[in-house]
């Protein structure tokens, strides 16, 4: 399937609402982007292929058609990894300044993990998942995002992509990553007509208590890219971005580096308390965090220039 094709245009270029004129570039609201958080999380679980991910799907594609922004979906098929039974996925693609042949990719993960498996209990490991932390945040971001997109006066187009499938894992020898490696594949072996100069992944951004360390496979792929972040957070005071290499984790943003070869760093703070349990719920995350890391982002979307 070629690139263009396995884009469904989901809304042609629309006019962006007073609201979205209304906010200052700089100004992200943490008492909104808290709102979209519990949005996303009152549909419950949002395993690929499930109802409540297709909510969520409606969700995003109504929240972005008010603004002036290009919506794509690049949809294929997986194997679901218990049954065998086809799993659609749908990774969303919204492009600012589409006719931009040079982009700067801002992605998450949007799907949630199918059980809390890191629960101690083995009795509730096969109780509810939330992920409001690890998949919920990064979607409030975007949705935040959106209403100063308008404002930003970037050097680049600019592509957020909410990557379906990083966990439809039900066992440890799952794969992980469906979304991005589709994405990453497809973009070599079909060549889109925009180039990606570098990207940013957020992952689990909405810790109240936020501590955002560089990552080694960041700083091993992308590590002007990753440089460049912690370099802008500095240059904002933004201390939750900690001027230091502790974890090195397998995410999205491998597959980007990897098979795409987009130099993308990974945002994330993977000492969160609740990761994989079922306390990954709002009560455990902040607007604040959410935006404080949203700010750095915008910052960067705006000044990174390649050399």
């Amino acid at each position: 399937m070629e690139w263009s094709r396995c884009y469904f245009v989901a809304a042609a270029l629309c006019v962006a609402s007073g609201q979205a004129n209304a906010a200052e570039p700089t100004t992200l609201d943490s008492n909104r982007t808290f709102t979209y958080l519990e949005r996303v999380c009152e549909i419950g679980p949002r395993i690929s292929g499930t109802e409540g991910m297709r909510q969520q799907q409606q969700l995003i594609e109504d929240h972005f058609a008010q603004f002036p922004c290009q919506v794509t979906n690049q949809e294929f098929d997986v194997a679901h990894p218990e049954t065998g039974e086809p799993v659609r996925m749908k990774n969303i693609i919204v492009s600012w300044h589409p006719e931009a042949k040079q982009r700067l990719l801002l992605c998450c993960h949007y799907d949630t993990r199918p059980h809390p498996d890191k629960e101690l209990n083995p009795f509730n490991r096969n109780k509810p998942f939330i992920g409001a932390n690890d998949g919920g945040s990064g979607v409030a971001l975007f949705m935040e995002l959106a209403h100063h997109m308008g404002n930003l006066r970037p050097g680049y187009g600019i592509d957020f992509v909410f990557f379906d499938g990083e966990e439809l894992v039900y066992d440890s020898r799952d794969k992980y990553f469906l979304g991005s490696e589709h994405f990453s594949q497809q973009y070599v072996d079909h060549p889109p007509g925009h180039r990606y100069v570098a990207g940013v992944l957020v992952d689990m951004i909405g810790d109240k208590n936020l501590n955002i360390y560089q990552e080694g496979n960041s700083l091993r792929y992308a590590g002007d890219v990753t440089r460049s972040v912690w370099q802008v957070a500095k240059d904002l005071n933004e201390v939750a971005f900690i001027h230091r290499r502790k974890h090195s984790l397998s995410d999205d943003h491998l597959p980007l580096n990897k098979t795409a070869q987009i130099p993308t760093c990974d945002i994330i703070d993977f000492d969160y308390a609740y990761w994989h349990k079922r306390n990954d719920l709002p009560a455990a995350c902040s607007g604040e965090s959410i935006t404080r890391v949203g700010r750095v982002v915008m910052a960067w979307l705006e000044r990174y220039r390649v050399n």
